[in-house]
């Protein structure tokens, strides 16, 4: 929201008081608090009709620091953001020679108290931003009764800013002003479904502004040399982020909001559906999955789109019997193929649904200012809206998921939750409009934690499309409504690439769009891109996403990607237990391996598949492939070619190839199963050892599919030593043993190796060790 006219003029209609001098400054044991007027104090009247802002400074954690802007201090509106507190954070308070400071961790804010209203953050001795004069106000309607609160951050040369949630608009946000207002627009469009109020610089720092409700950004947009959001009302409350790197940041600011919950390992394989509009019955999904198999297609889990329920009922959670007479029978005759069955929903309930009036009579719908039931046609006629504060609706809408989930479904897509009215009336009272982002908090909450109660931790997960900040908790998380195109294909990109540097740990999209129905060629370099995702899914609006009604060349690449998925399944899990941990995406961007690349900065078109794998998708009919390696050596994961980093490469691909490329210094963990994600990863286990120079160690470690270390491997060189070292992790008492070989890259001949036999494949030197258990392997090379 822009509220002046140029650089020099305030827009008609708006009363702008900024802070110009600080009046007293508070210090206590872990906050500072200071007092600004807005206009200069030259003597004791001008004290009278003055406006006095107070800035409150704290720490809730290690290197994060809240900062709070305040005209009057009326108490906030539900709902809020779940903020985690440390208690044991250390909090440094001084005031020494004209500066207030206060430090958490290596971040500190200082407040300049003699020159007007000038604060600097830094991070050890390096700043990352500030805010002067102009910068924060509180800004007042002459036409109305609206109130903003406002601040303006420096925005640095070279700085560039990422995030602010799953937006398909250029991926650097400088330029650009931004809303957080979840709406259903699909994947083309300037709006968003997942709209997150934290934003990532690379000058290495984060900042989230903690309120669910309309924040407007102008990225260097009103103001080109500074990152401006405004909310609406009496206060404005951030938080600034620090970290020694960018991963650093977003793990702290996931510390601050939640860490995302580990997916179920059945879940990274492939899904298909039966379509959104598409007819369909148990024959037509039967022949869907048999015809899968009959190709030898490895398909992990199938789900059913909305029409699984009868039309206009939904959600009433009751199986069409028109179209679905056994839903029991069939669900497992699918589960006995190796299936597991997601089903789809959405928070709204028809009015003639069956739910419709028990809901209606037990208050769980949310109601109008007259009390009575909120109901609107679009999408469902009559549809009224499940109210998530309810706490006994909760407990009424999860054990209807309950039933489902003790008939055999394994987990929900749970659509939409963006249509949220603002002019409605809520059971816990919360503020409507804060609840138009935050009600999919609330809802995804809930089916996750049902999922949790049967199927237990780390068995649980959604395929949602709508988020707020905290989300993340709850995945995985799906790009929406793409089309058939190779420009909407890289806008999906462009959004799964924004919703990471926000902090969500596990992203999907549409393979070959969800609008209308995909040529063979783009089918074919779509899966390629979607089964190098995080998760992998084939969905689509009006027709059927089955491979063979492309081309059988679709069929053949379809299963070789798949295939590889599955081998790539120890490395990748490994990934997803580090996003748990961590807070870091599965798929990341460039610059967030690469933050001291420049040219790493804007790239949106390639990415990090985890830390190791770089993989650039083609957007083209042609097969071109263009692509950027940051500076090292890189291998090719599929044919064992060398490219030298630090330059741009344009080579052409047919369709089961694309650039993927291991970065040097890799141990990448490559499982023996090519027909399933869920597997025993640490049996027999291939660590392929990439380009390791000397000095540099690799190391990797696998995990079970219950996130348990089986087996750690560290590779160290030393000049032309190579050691290589296992640690086995026993398991429940079976003790270690498993067998694990390592494979030497594009390397042929050794001097010498002990420890495990070698012999020479086409990819390099295979080497078994003599025995299993902790075991230690020294390779000398020539």
């Amino acid at each position: 929201m822009k509220f002046t006219d140029g650089y020099w003029h305030v827009r008609t209609g708006l009363n702008v008081l900024y802070p110009v001098e600080i009046r007293d400054v508070k210090l206590a044991e872990d906050a500072v608090t200071v007092y600004a007027s807005t206009k200069k104090i030259e003597h004791k009247g001008s004290t009278l009709n003055t406006t006095l802002l107070t800035v409150r400074y704290s720490s809730p954690m290690k290197n994060v620091i809240c900062v709070e802007y305040i005209h009057n201090d009326v108490d906030e509106a539900a709902p809020k953001f779940e903020v985690r507190q440390d208690p044991a954070a250390a909090v440094s308070v001084s005031k020494e020679g004209g500066i207030a400071r206060l430090a958490s961790g290596e971040l500190s804010v200082n407040i300049d108290l003699m020159q007007g209203w000038q604060v600097d953050y830094r991070y050890g001795d390096r700043r990352l931003t500030g805010t002067g004069y102009k910068g924060p106000a509180y800004i007042k309607s002459l036409l109305g009764p609206e109130v903003y609160m406002r601040e303006q951050l420096d925005l640095g040369i070279g700085e560039y800013i990422y995030g602010l949630g799953e937006r398909f608009t250029p991926y650097l946000k400088n330029g650009q002003t931004v809303d957080m207002w979840n709406e259903d627009g699909g994947t083309s469009s300037e709006q968003a479904y997942k709209n997150i109020p934290f934003y990532l610089s690379n000058y290495g720092y984060g900042i989230f502004v903690d309120h669910p409700e309309r924040v407007s950004y102008e990225v260097g947009s009103e103001i080109v040399s500074k990152v401006q959001f405004s909310v609406p009302g009496e206060r404005l409350r951030y938080y600034i982020v620090g970290g020694d790197t960018l991963k650093d940041v977003l793990g702290n600011y996931t510390a601050l909001t939640g860490k995302p919950a580990l997916p179920p390992a059945w879940s990274f394989g492939l899904w298909l559906t039966t379509s959104f509009t598409t007819n369909y019955d148990e024959a037509t999904v039967n022949s869907f999955v048999d015809g899968m198999l009959e190709r030898d297609i490895p398909l992990h889990v199938f789900h059913f789109d909305c029409f699984w329920m009868k039309e206009f009922q939904w959600c009433d959670f009751k199986w069409d019997e028109d179209v679905f007479p056994d839903p029991q029978g069939m669900l497992e005759r699918l589960k006995s193929k190796g299936l597991s069955i997601c089903v789809w929903i959405n928070p709204y309930i028809a009015q003639k649904s069956d739910l419709f009036q028990e809901g209606k009579q037990n208050g769980y719908l949310v109601k109008n200012p007259d009390g009575t039931v909120w109901q609107w046609d679009r999408w469902q006629s009559g549809m009224g809206l499940v109210d998530f504060t309810n706490p006994a609706a909760v407990r009424w809408y999860k054990d209807k998921l309950i039933e489902l989930l003790r008939m055999g479904v394994d987990c929900f897509k749970t659509d939409f939750g963006e249509r949220i009215p603002t002019d409605v009336v809520y059971h816990d009272g919360s503020d409507p409009v804060k609840m138009h982002n935050y009600y999919t908090f609330l809802y995804n909450k809930a089916v996750f934690e049902a999922l949790e109660e049967v199927r237990g931790k780390n068995e649980a997960m959604v395929f949602a499309r709508s988020s707020t900040a905290g989300g993340q908790q709850f995945p995985v998380h799906w790009g929406g409504d793409c089309s058939a195109s190779y420009a909407s294909m890289a806008e999906t990109l462009r959004g799964g690439l924004s919703l990471g540097m926000s902090g969500f740990g596990f992203w999907s999209h549409d393979i070959s769009g969800f609008e209308r129905t995909a040529t063979p060629d783009l089918y074919k370099r779509w899966s390629a891109f979607g089964l190098l995702s995080s998760h992998s899914r084939l969905h689509g609006n009006e027709s059927y996403r089955v491979p063979w009604l492309f081309d059988e060349e679709a069929v053949d690449v379809l299963r070789y990607f798949t295939k590889l998925k599955c081998t790539l399944m120890p490395y990748l899990y490994g990934k997803a237990v580090e996003a748990v941990e961590a807070g870091l995406p599965v798929m990341r961007s460039m610059v967030l391996e690469f933050a001291d690349d420049p040219n790493c900065a804007p790239l949106d078109l390639q990415y990090m598949l985890g830390d190791k794998l770089l993989v650039a998708p083609i957007f083209n009919n042609r097969g071109e492939g263009s692509y950027y390696l940051p500076r090292g050596h890189w291998t090719h994961l599929l044919t064992g070619e060398q490219r030298e980093g630090g330059q741009w490469y344009a080579e052409n691909y047919d369709y089961f190839s694309l650039p993927l490329f291991v970065r040097e210094n890799t141990l990448l963990a490559v499982g023996q199963n090519e027909q399933r994600p869920d597997y025993d990863y640490a049996d027999g286990v291939g660590l392929h050892l990439f380009e390791l120079q000397d000095g540099a160690s690799a190391e990797t470690v696998v995990y079970s599919t219950k996130a348990e270390r089986e087996l750690q491997v560290n590779a160290e060189r030393t000049g032309r030593e190579i050691r290589i070292t296992a640690q086995v992790q026993p398991q429940q008492g079976q003790g270690g043993g498993k067998p694990w070989y390592l494979v030497l890259r594009n390397v042929d001949e050794v001097e010498s190796v002990t420890g495990a036999s070698a012999e020479q494949t086409p990819q390099g030197l295979l080497l078994t060790p003599d025995e299993t258990g902790d075991r230690a392997v020294i390779v000398r090379l020539k």
